[in-house]
């Protein structure tokens, strides 16, 4: 390997993941999708790589020696293959349109620095020629997030962070850890592994994205339930700006004015490059022990989650699945549940470390929720598979089906209407475009005062499949924001969400935005068209 080779292995330009993850749809279930929704049967694979037409360079000649003086000659790359891989996200829209052969908005230039000094001075640099940076972590965005969107401006670089790799610090007294923004998922858990410990945060993206982005997106792994969200992990951040840099988290709590670093959890890079970030982490669990159950309806199990939620006596993972992604599962995979389940609810519960501790008190509460025990198999099939699901939407594409998803959050008391609302929206939209869905859901992350809802929706492929799923997630958001509901509870704004934004925070929630964007970034080079209406 050379000293820019990334350990994590980079992913495929048009699908999620590498190739070795890849698997093509089995008949069993490419034979469910074309009875279930009419699906005609024919093949849509993705173009060859030599089709794909990516624009030309537009980076000025004197702008890539200034940035090559930063980073070295090495770390300006402008060649068409290093730049279709950061020409967006993994989005069904984005993988469509790749598969098409359309790449002429990739990057001008991919840049890699190698320090926080090397970031501040090359947004300096772009700030100085007004060249557009779109930070990149493990590019697994799924709402536009690192679209390589120019703003206005002559040029855009994209800000890979993957040299930014190291475990800086680990604080054993205190049970915090100094990470470096670029390092991914697996390499973080490798590394603190080391020393004995665990971040505890498992996102579906967890192979692939990175330490950055999950603080850059508020982010919110399937073990929520026991280690909380990510934002709540951190206790402090490194920044860097056009305008300088920030330094902010000092103690485990303060009453020191305003939170700042709550301005850049979650900006997504529009106000500034987060660099390092030091989080709580927890002791390696020695042993886990999981469990799943049936519940005969959604909002029985939604119920048992609620009761376990404001009792305090969650395991660490605790997850259910509505009728329709209980019986897809059923379906396809014989050994999801006992041989007496024909159908109800599926539950996922997993219990690490301290969470162990409260199983008998959750097991208690479920079944005088309603519960069945399915015993420990289908729990550790979720397990086994848990990071597969994008695979599968691949697969998907590939034989005339559109599978894609979206999420929110609300209160339990909203929780069955916004699903409906949801459920409808999506309906209506597709039914409207002749391709009949199947709109499944599954409650991802619970809280005392309420859940996220987690939608995967699969039809047949329209003429126009990029319209025919913007059409369709249009009417989920209005749905969503007339229910009440978040517009996003963690795959975060992008462009997908920006309009329901003001929505959500009203007009004057956007002028402090835009406030803050102006003192921190007054030219607007950062990540263009993301976060601020």
């Amino acid at each position: 390997m050379t000293e820019l080779e990334h350990r994590t292995p980079e992913q495929e330009w048009n699908a999620w993941g590498t190739a070795e993850g890849a698997n093509p749809v089995s008949e069993q279930v490419r034979a469910l999708i074309e009875q279930g929704l009419g699906v005609e049967r024919r093949d849509t694979p993705s173009v060859s790589r030599c089709e794909v037409r990516v624009g030309q360079s537009r980076l000025p000649a004197e702008v890539r020696s200034a940035l090559a003086a930063i980073v070295g000659d090495d770390g300006v790359r402008t060649d068409d293959d290093t730049r279709l891989l950061h020409s967006g996200g993994k989005s069904t829209p984005d993988l469509l349109r790749r598969r098409a052969g359309e790449a002429e908005s990739a990057p001008d230039a991919v840049v890699l620095p190698g320090s926080h000094e090397q970031v501040c001075a090359v947004l300096a640099q772009c700030a100085e020629h007004r060249v557009a940076v779109v930070p990149f972590g493990g590019g697994t965005s799924v709402v536009g997030g690192v679209e390589p969107e120019r703003g206005g401006f002559g040029s855009v670089i994209a800000l890979d962070l993957r040299l930014l790799d190291g475990l800086l610090e680990v604080d054993a007294e205190s049970q915090t850890a100094t990470l470096q923004a670029g390092l991914r998922g697996p390499e973080a858990e490798a590394l603190l592994s080391e020393h004995g410990f665990t971040l505890g945060h498992f996102p579906q993206s967890f192979e692939h994205a990175s330490i950055g982005g999950f603080a850059a997106t508020r982010s919110s792994g399937q073990a929520s339930a026991g280690y909380g969200r990510f934002d709540g992990m951190v206790v402090r951040l490194r920044v860097a700006t056009p305008n300088g840099e920030l330094d902010l988290g000092r103690a485990p709590a303060s009453a020191a004015g305003p939170d700042l670093r709550q301005l850049f959890l979650g900006s997504e890079g529009a106000l500034g490059i987060i660099t390092e970030v030091t989080v709580r982490v927890h002791p390696k669990p020695e042993e886990v022990q999981s469990e799943a159950w049936s519940f005969p309806d959604f909002t029985t199990g939604a119920t048992a989650l609620r009761m376990l939620a404001q009792e305090g006596a969650l395991p660490t993972v605790a997850r259910l699945s509505d009728e329709a992604e209980t019986m897809i599962n059923l379906a396809t995979a014989h050994d999801v549940g006992s041989g007496e389940q024909a159908g109800g609810c599926l539950m996922i519960t997993r219990y690490e470390g301290s969470r162990i501790a409260a199983r008998e008190r959750v097991v208690e509460l479920l079944a005088e929720a309603g519960g069945s025990s399915l015993g420990a198999a289908p729990a550790e099939k979720w397990d086994h598979g848990r990071y597969h699901g994008p695979y599968l939407r691949d697969a998907l594409l590939d034989v005339n089906t559109v599978v894609e998803t979206l999420e929110t959050a609300c209160t339990w008391s909203q929780l069955t209407a916004t699903c409906d609302a949801v459920r409808g929206a999506l309906t209506e939209s597709l039914q409207a475009q002749g391709t009949p869905p199947l709109v499944m859901c599954h409650i991802s992350h619970v809280y005392p005062t309420g859940a996220s809802l987690y939608f995967t929706v699969a039809c047949g492929r329209g003429e126009d499949p990029v319209a025919q799923w913007r059409r369709a997630k249009r009417a989920a958001g209005d749905a969503i924001s007339r229910s009440g509901a978040t517009i996003t509870h963690h795959h975060a704004v992008g462009t997908d969400h920006l309009e329901w934004l003001t929505d959500e925070i009203g007009e004057l929630g956007v002028q402090v935005l835009r406030a803050v964007k102006s003192t921190v970034d007054p030219s607007g080079v950062l990540n263009p068209g993301k976060l601020i209406p």
